[in-house]
């Protein structure tokens, strides 16, 4: 009977949650021996000089895609590759004082009387394309982004 009542159970979350099994199945831990060999190239130029925390392989829409986690100089930076060993994005730790003026004016704006914990500038095919901040405020976490020249992006 206890065995039955764990796979009802399996089955209800599996019905209820169809995306979290995708979730988990989309994205794998992997070793630098695991990875194709235009990707261990392309890990290799982008951690020089950092620590690789993380190496992962994902599936986006039916793409599959490579992920470095680095920290480099004290910050966290993600370089997203695909298959071929092109870096699709990359995500980069940044200071508030480090943004144009008026990046950091909409980003402190936006966070009001909340903290801000944690921005991001991300590159998407070797463009900045925005600036993420994670904001911390009535025991929430939110994120918003922000165009190089300043504009809320939605």
């Amino acid at each position: 009977m206890k065995g039955r009542n764990q796979l009802r159970t399996l089955l209800t979350a599996a019905l209820l949650f169809p995306g979290l099994a995708l979730a988990q199945e989309s994205e794998q831990k992997v070793r630098m021996k695991d990875l194709p060999p235009a990707v261990q190239a392309t890990v290799k130029a982008q951690s020089k000089g950092a620590q690789i925390r993380g190496l992962s392989r994902e599936t986006e829409k039916g793409q599959t895609l490579y992920e470095v986690e680095l920290k480099i100089s004290g910050h966290n930076k993600d370089v997203l590759i695909d298959e071929s060993g092109k870096v699709i994005s990359v995500e980069e730790q940044v200071t508030l004082d480090s943004l144009p003026a008026a990046v950091k004016a909409e980003i402190q704006k936006q966070a009001g009387r909340g903290r801000i914990a944690m921005i991001e500038w991300v590159t998407k095919d070797g463009t900045l394309a925005y600036y993420e901040a994670h904001i911390k405020g009535g025991g929430k976490m939110r994120e918003i982004k922000v165009s190089p020249d300043g504009a809320l992006v939605k």
